[in-house]
């Protein structure tokens, strides 16, 4: 049939179909990119009351947002919907082309399948197609097909064979100028894009490459599975390359077939260097790609030699990325010019401070929500530091309080009997608090030792009064969460510190509050160990037995932590050296020892044995030899 302009969105009418109670129409929507659509109208009202999806053309990339709007029109009705039959079924299996057996489809109000559509973030374009019908809240709108006839259209990803690595691979960076319309926030993940997350073809790509990575026993895979938390980066470091690739290299369709394209790489490189991002930013990246491009590799005829040659030319760019962006030095005193460092006596002042001002407003008025505030984070703050060698701040963030019973919330615990990183009393009187935590940054490494220890009398009591009506009249507060939040600390939203930017944010805003500076939480560490390092160090713990509650070892302060490792040492074997030398001044004696030569009287020359004559002339070279001796 000749196509007939619909509606201004950019819908076309594509053919028409009739049955006894219902009129079918094919339409085409303009998406990014065409994406087919069935409008179904009642011939009684001869009104248009529905709009679905032809599922043969799923893989335009809507197919995700549908599998949702079908459950939640699911969920939304009760599963209580008139479904169509007899004809009507196969007049739209025979419209849509589908080559399945009838899918069932249900019939439910336009108020619902409206709010279905906002709730699972269907494009904008589709949306525009009910603007005629909204108008009419009696008309009754179709629609939801089962994931199970929608699985048998989806396609497997393609084939390695015909996704070679392009070649020749570049010899160098191309040259980058930040572009005019340069956005912090180019990620797939960022609103403008976050449509395209949800296009079939990258959803499946992301779903097999996450089952590659973090699946235990992966036999085809190089190392160990991934955390929980490499993936959460790996993800993020694909939606930030794929979005670099839409937004500035005119990708309509961002795939992960896009790492098996060198120059984009390179080019991406190139643009991490223009935007002054850190050489471990982009060395993660890189290894981000050869996570994927060995994915590429584990699928049927992934053993091309183009992808051992990928794998080394990524390893040669990170070595070389590595060399010539290396990491910027810091020092306290630097630091502190810029306002992002307080040394290890201002911290402790600035935290104890605000633990007594925040007990005495409690005493002066009472439990309320701004005195309560007050408390928890004058006990975060003292988590943090002060009271404590300065713990991980992943430690701090997943700390669950001693009311919680339910099962361990790390997302890669496996053990049954694990209770997760916990604040448990133990006795009330005397006050006995102790922390455990199983989960720490080296718990692997250290074959799964636990880091344990009793709380602090000081810092039990504050933990205790804030655990009581304090942390109540904050969960009463927050009515998004409620009493269901599990972990000690929260936000000002009452949940948990889950990501660890919020949690940051939250402590350099109150740091600036009590009069510091805007400096990082996890900054923390790196002044403990520079004082503990420090030649005025004060009497405090052990070196080993701080290093182990901040889950790492000395060696580590003096690589990472230490930031006048070199500095300091340099000057103290100068400073050492002056002592050494008035030493030496001072053993010094006047008495030489006595180097002369017997001579003989009678001769004027030194006697030579024939032995020793014999010995030189075995020595001397064929040439030597010949020269006469005077």
């Amino acid at each position: 049939m000749q196509a007939l302009p619909l509606t201004q969105s950019g819908i076309q009418q594509r053919g028409l179909m009739s049955s006894s109670e219902y009129t079918f129409k094919l339409v085409q929507v303009c998406l990014p990119e065409p994406s087919k659509l069935v409008v179904m109208c009642d011939k009684r009202k001869r009104q248009c009351v529905c709009l679905c999806q032809v599922y043969k053309s799923c893989l335009d990339g809507l197919l995700p947002n549908y599998q949702a709007f079908y459950r939640v029109c699911s969920r939304l009705t009760k599963h209580q919907s008139t479904l169509l039959s007899g004809q009507d079924k196969q007049l739209l299996v025979a419209l849509a082309g589908m080559d399945v057996s009838v899918p069932h489809v249900a019939v439910v109000s336009l108020a619902v399948c409206c709010r279905a559509l906002k709730l699972c973030k269907v494009p904008a374009a589709v949306l525009h197609a009910f603007d005629d019908i909204r108008l009419k809240p009696a008309s009754q709108v179709v629609l939801g097909l089962p994931e199970h006839i929608l699985a048998a259209h989806a396609q497997p990803s393609p084939n390695p064979v015909q996704l070679q690595m392009t070649t020749p691979f570049p010899v160098t960076l191309p040259e980058c100028a930040l572009p005019a319309d340069f956005k912090k926030q180019h990620g797939l993940l960022a609103k403008p894009h976050k449509h395209l997350v949800h296009r079939a073809v990258l959803a499946q790509h992301m779903g097999e490459f996450k089952s590659f990575s973090t699946s235990p026993f992966q036999l085809n895979r190089k190392g160990i599975a991934h955390s929980s938390r490499t993936w959460q980066n790996s993800e993020k470091h694909v939606y930030l390359f794929l979005g670099y690739c839409h937004h500035y290299q005119q990708v309509s369709q961002p795939t992960l077939q896009l790492f098996l394209s060198s120059p984009l790489i390179a080019q991406f490189v190139s643009f991490h260097i223009a935007a002054g991002h850190s050489q471990l930013y982009i060395r993660n990246f890189l290894s981000c790609a050869k996570c994927v491009l060995r994915w590429w590799q584990s699928k049927p005829g992934g053993n091309h030699p183009s992808f051992v040659e990928g794998l080394e030319w990524l390893q040669t760019l990170g070595l070389q990325v590595a060399d010539q962006l290396p990491r910027p030095s810091k020092d306290p005193k630097g630091l502190a010019d810029i306002g992002k460092w307080m040394c290890a006596a201002d911290l402790v002042h600035t935290i104890h401070g605000a633990e007594q001002q925040s007990q005495a407003q409690m005493q002066q008025q009472g439990v309320t929500v701004e005195t309560s505030r007050d408390m928890h984070d004058a006990a975060l703050a003292a988590m943090i530091f002060s009271h404590l060698p300065p713990v991980r701040l992943s430690c701090i963030r997943s700390l669950v309080g001693p009311a919680y019973l339910g099962p361990c919330l790390h997302p890669d615990c496996k053990e049954p009997s694990c209770e997760g990183n916990r604040l448990s009393i133990m006795s009330e009187s005397p006050l006995l608090m102790r922390i455990s935590l199983p989960h720490h940054k080296n718990a692997r490494k250290w074959g799964k030792a636990v880091i344990e220890f009793d709380v602090p009398s000081d810092l039990a009591q504050l933990l205790h009064t804030y655990l009581g009506a304090p942390r109540k009249a904050l969960l009463e507060h927050h009515l998004l969460i409620g009493d269901a939040c599990p972990y000690v600390f929260m936000d000002m939203h009452g949940r948990g510190f889950v990501a660890a930017a919020v949690l940051t944010l939250y402590w350099q805003k109150w740091l600036v509050s009590r009069g510091g500076v805007p400096m990082n939480p996890s900054m923390c560490r790196q002044v403990f160990v520079d004082e503990r390092q420090s030649d005025s160090a004060t009497a405090g713990p052990s070196n080993q037995g701080a290093a182990m509650v901040m889950g790492h070892s000395v060696k580590q302060w003096d690589k990472w932590y230490d930031m006048q490792y070199h500095p300091r040492l340099a000057q103290n074997a100068v400073d050492g050296m002056q002592s050494w030398r008035a030493a030496m001044l001072q053993s010094h004696t006047l008495a030489a020892p006595d180097l002369t030569l017997s001579i003989a009287l009678h001769c004027g020359h030194v006697l030579v044995s024939d032995y020793e004559e014999s010995r030189y002339q075995s020595c001397c070279s064929d040439s030597d030899s010949d020269i006469e001796l005077d």
